[in-house]
Formats: C-alpha cells, structure tokens, sequence
C-alpha cells in the first residue's frame, strides 16, 4: 500500500498507518515533507524545540529529516516493544518525494485526514518544522 502523505495531517495519517502496518500489509509513504501538523506556528516550533533540547545524550532522539520525522511519529502509534508491534514497524517506509520505484503506481490520498478540515488554518509543514530543528534540506 502506497500513501501520499500531500496535504495530510500528521497523526492522522500515522494512526492509519500503523493499524494497516498491524493487520499485516506492507506501507510506504511517499510525500512526508509535505505532511502537516495542526497548530500555532510559534508554539509548535518551541514546543518540538524544548523537547528535542530537554534530552540528553543518550535520548530521546528527534529526528531533523522529514521521512525520519514521520516513521518516528508512526512508532508512538504502534506498541513497539512488543513482537507484534516491532513486526509492523518493520513493515512500514517513508520517503521524501517520490521514488523512482513508485513513480508510475497509484497512490492513496487520506481524504477523512485532509487538512482542509481543520476548523482553522493554524498548520506547520513538517518541511518546516524539520528545517527549524536544523535539517539539511533543499
């Protein structure tokens, strides 16, 4: 199953990917760095600040790529510890743009997780957000 993660939002779509992971089907997502997350602009970008900067060392890690960014936030809908969620996180893939390899197949578009249903238009990119935390991205 192939997901185009375009004008998305974020939790939305890593709650549909992780319960298609869980049922045993194969996901990739294709498009993370234009995936949303709902919120006020300046909130968001010092809330993911203060938690990226209140870790130490050892953990926890934020990831700074978009298609890192996304699997990571599709692990915390998964009960990864277990067999069964390790199994399914393995199951799943992301990529910023799209792939050769998926080029000319048909993907998906969550409509029911669109975020044209916001009821207001406060929303970040997730290109943006990973750009602020220092991503290297063109």
């Amino acid at each position: 199953m192939i997901i185009d993660a375009t004008d998305t939002i974020l939790g939305r779509l890593a709650a549909f990917a992780a319960k298609k992971a869980l049922l045993g089907e194969k996901v990739d997502v294709i498009n993370c760095e234009k995936a949303v997350v709902s919120g006020r602009k300046k909130w968001l970008l010092g809330e993911v600040k203060r938690r990226k900067d209140q870790g130490t060392f050892k953990g926890p890690f934020f990831y700074r790529m978009p298609d890192r960014f996304v699997r990571r936030t599709i692990r915390g809908m998964l009960s990864h510890k277990n067999p069964r969620g390790r199994e399914a996180y393995k199951r799943i893939r992301c990529y910023a743009g799209v792939p050769e390899q998926f080029k000319d197949q048909k993907a998906i578009k969550i409509e029911s997780a669109s975020y044209k249903k916001l009821p207001n238009l406060k929303y970040l990119t997730v290109r943006e957000l990973c750009k602020h935390l220092g991503g290297k991205i063109d």
